[in-house]
């Protein structure tokens, strides 16, 4: 089992920047791919930012985020982090942390484990 808890999140205004953390519990967090998702209201769940597990990393983004957003991970603290920069009134949704059994996936179906998530609001 694995436990994920957000943290980060606020509001900020457009241009502005921010950086949610996820922090993970569990002594093999360094196997598990992370992913980054947002849900606005009204809207399905979708995937913001990937980071493969151990070995090679290889991190993924969705189109609207590339160039704007970085994901990382500290293994050694069993955290992986969001930077968020140049955000936008469009950005403003609940920010979620997963875990999957996988290398990494774009795919919100191949997480297994989830955070509470963080609100990102964008004012403009």
């Amino acid at each position: 089992q694995v436990q994920l808890v957000e943290s980060g999140g606020g509001l900020v205004q457009a241009g502005g920047s921010l950086r949610l953390s996820c922090a993970a519990s569990g002594r093999t967090f360094s196997s598990y791919g992370m992913g980054w998702f947002r849900q606005a209201p009204g809207k399905e769940r979708e995937f913001v930012a990937g980071i493969s597990g151990s070995g090679l990393i290889n991190t993924y983004y969705a189109d609207s985020v590339k160039g704007r957003f970085t994901i990382s991970r500290d293994n050694a603290k069993n955290t992986v982090y969001l930077r968020m920069n140049s955000l936008k009134p469009e950005d403003t949704a609940v920010y979620y942390c997963a875990a999957t059994h996988l290398r990494a996936s774009v795919t919100k179906d191949a997480y297994n484990y989830w955070g509470q998530g963080t609100q990102v609001t964008v004012s403009s």
